[in-house]
């Protein structure tokens, strides 16, 4: 049974960083440096994922960090699309641009910080251009990749990884149901290798999906996986919509059991067991505190909760 099979011999753990804790506007370099201590000094935890940051003395203090921690890092470039409201498939030539380039500084700090992915989402989906849009997202989809490609040289290039979000609830993203991922997928890997796709627990209800639609279709450009909660059931909840409240959260979507199921439909469809452009397979979790939440309490509880999920898995 794999409940008895340690997961650190089958992935690397890791968590948000920005999600985690309140830095995600990127404004504070010491609180940004200390909550990232905070876990790199936790060995559950074998990767750190970081937004790009506009400040030289945390790239330097994430290097140092990554270095004497013994801790991978991935860079998540959602927070500047998503603060910046920048479009990645704009039909605007120049606003599409604006988003491109905010994601290429992410794929710089990447080579930098010695990271493998750098995740990035879509923009808005309308129904009226969808058909446009997507060949918009795949030109973007492509020039960030060659310019990775470009900055290699002789070396692996860092993998760009379009996250699945939801269509029509919070982020209201092109991408999207799955049917369209696979299509997005599909046509830029017709042009490019170093692509693919990340997949989360939190969004597969906002997307009404169950594990099985969500993974089995994609598994061949799935190569980051994010586990997290989501609440759709009431407008007026405080974490309503793509805001990552803990596991089991009053009125919330997933708890053990859900990331049990996700888990293992994960093993089932051979994520674990793929060429990957990571050394392990990644599974990070995504949480953010609700309201006056303790962050550091919402991750003890997120490791007690993925400790209990992986007990479970077989039974």
């Amino acid at each position: 049974m794999y409940s008895d099979r340690h997961w650190r011999d089958m992935m690397d753990l890791g968590i948000v960083h920005f999600m985690a804790y309140p830095v995600i506007r990127d404004e504070d370099p010491q609180a940004i440096l200390e909550s990232a201590t905070k876990i790199a000094l936790d060995d559950f935890f074998s990767v750190i994922e970081v937004r790009p940051t506009q400040h030289p003395e945390v790239l330097e203090g994430l290097k140092k960090l990554a270095m004497t921690g013994h801790i991978k890092i991935g860079i998540g470039a959602q927070p500047p699309l998503l603060i910046g409201k920048l479009n990645i498939n704009s039909l605007d030539q120049a606003e599409r641009q604006k988003a491109v380039d905010a994601v290429k500084q992410g794929v710089d700090q990447a080579y930098e910080l010695g990271a493998r992915i750098v995740a990035f989402l879509s923009g808005p989906d309308n129904a009226e251009d969808r058909d446009s849009a997507m060949s918009a997202l795949v030109d973007s989809c492509v020039e960030l990749c060659e310019y990775s490609k470009s900055k290699a040289g002789d070396g692996e290039p860092v993998w760009l990884s379009l996250e699945q979000f939801d269509d029509d609830v919070d982020k209201c993203s092109l991408i999207g149901p799955t049917p369209r991922t696979v299509e997005l997928c599909e046509r830029v890997k017709a042009k490019v290798s170093n692509f693919g796709i990340t997949q989360d627990l939190s969004h597969m209800p906002l997307l009404r999906e169950n594990a099985q639609e969500m993974l089995a279709p994609t598994v061949d450009h799935l190569i980051h996986v994010h586990v997290g909660n989501a609440a759709m059931a009431d407008k007026e909840h405080a974490a309503y919509g793509d805001k990552h409240p803990g596991f089991g959260y009053p009125g919330s979507e997933n708890d053990v059991e859900d990331l049990a199921r996700f888990l293992e439909t994960l093993i089932y469809v051979g994520y674990f067991d793929k060429e990957l452009p990571t050394p392990k397979p990644i599974v990070t979790f995504e949480v953010a505190p609700t309201g006056d939440e303790d962050p550091d309490l919402l991750i003890a509880g997120t490791k007690r909760v993925f400790k209990q999920a992986w007990s479970m898995l077989g039974a």
